[in-house]
């Protein structure tokens, strides 16, 4: 099969076209998939950077992102059956979607939305559980939550679903930032009720909306440089969650406020086997739903076709540049 993928860390440029072997065929909960589009996300460029083949591999495939056709299914496989159209993020430690069939476990799998292209699918999973799991589990909202939420990062493929989500099916206000005109138009396209700069104060900001405090924090990226910002802004007993990774984060600062400050790391439950890792099966299945009857919309902002390494590379450089908005997909 033709895929794409790198030996030792490094640079984007380590990439290279591959013919590797079809997988074998599934075993146990195991769904073998042909996959037909990918999107890029920032963990992509992260394993790039710090991890090299895995264990007993000579090469890693990369991509956490797809949609495609089930084209067998494990002995003890109940949710999906050879034809199916689906969509998934994979699991952290097993070889990636940037490859003609991958081998998933469909726990992390969710039937794709009917109305969707392969691409528009693709945009999705993710960031999708990512947001999900973010709000619901570590933030603690439910559908009745009221307050205010503030998205640091909203035009991202993280922030631009967790926006929708929000808006669509919890009470909060949903405060999203953004720093340039087209990202503002972005994340106000996503749902967001308010967009303030973060390269501004956005305690200023936020206390000119007429909001004393936020209850809710996302914290998407560059959570070290806005933890003044977060320490003074978070409500009493109110709620603080990160997705990226800070040099430093010293979180005594909020103990006056009785914080909850937690980080949501969607690879967890299948990186540790969790009893609880259907979740994200279930997850996407609402996602779908959603979808289909258009209370959320696909994150695709820009899209590519062929898959091959100078296009995947060119796809790293582009997450790494920081500029991205929503998400980009690559179509096989």
């Amino acid at each position: 099969m033709k895929a794409v993928g790198y030996k030792g860390q490094g640079a984007p440029d380590i990439l290279q076209d591959l013919e590797l072997p079809d997988p074998s065929p599934p075993q146990g909960r195991d769904l073998l998939v042909r996959v037909k589009a990918v999107s890029i996300n920032p963990v992509d460029t992260k394993i790039r950077q710090r991890a090299g083949a895995l264990e007993g591999d000579e090469w890693r495939v990369l991509g956490w992102d797809a949609a495609g056709t089930v084209e067998a299914v494990g002995p003890d496989v109940t949710f999906f059956r050879p034809g199916d159209h689906v969509f998934y993020a994979g699991a952290l430690m097993r070889q990636g979607s940037n490859a003609e069939l991958q081998l998933v476990e469909e726990t992390l799998v969710g039937h794709m939305p009917a109305g969707l292209d392969w691409g528009q699918a693709a945009s999705l999973p993710l960031t999708a559980v990512t947001a999900w799991e973010l709000l619901f589990d570590r933030l603690a909202v439910d559908h009745l939550t009221s307050g205010a939420l503030l998205v640091v990062g909203g035009a991202g493929g993280v922030g631009s679903i967790l926006i929708q989500i929000a808006r669509k099916l919890t009470g909060l206000t949903v405060i999203a930032t953004a720093s340039r005109a087209e990202t503002r138009d972005w994340v106000q396209k996503m749902g967001a009720h308010h967009v303030i700069d973060h390269r501004g104060d956005m305690v200023a900001q936020i206390r000119a909306l007429g909001l004393e405090n936020v209850t809710h924090i996302a914290s998407l990226t560059a959570s070290d440089q806005h933890q003044a910002c977060y320490e003074e802004i978070l409500a009493p007993q109110g709620h603080l969650s990160l997705i990226d990774d800070p040099a430093r984060f010293d979180i005594m600062g909020f103990k006056r406020k009785s914080a909850v400050i937690s980080w949501e790391f969607m690879f967890t439950r299948s990186l540790f086997a969790t009893s609880d890792r259907a979740r994200q099966h279930e997850i996407l299945e609402q996602v779908s739903s959603l979808v289909q009857s258009g209370d959320l919309v696909p994150t695709e902002h820009r899209r590519l076709q062929g898959l091959s390494a100078a296009t995947v590379v060119a796809l790293h450089r582009e997450s790494e540049s920081g500029t991205s908005i929503g998400k980009t997909v690559l179509i096989f």
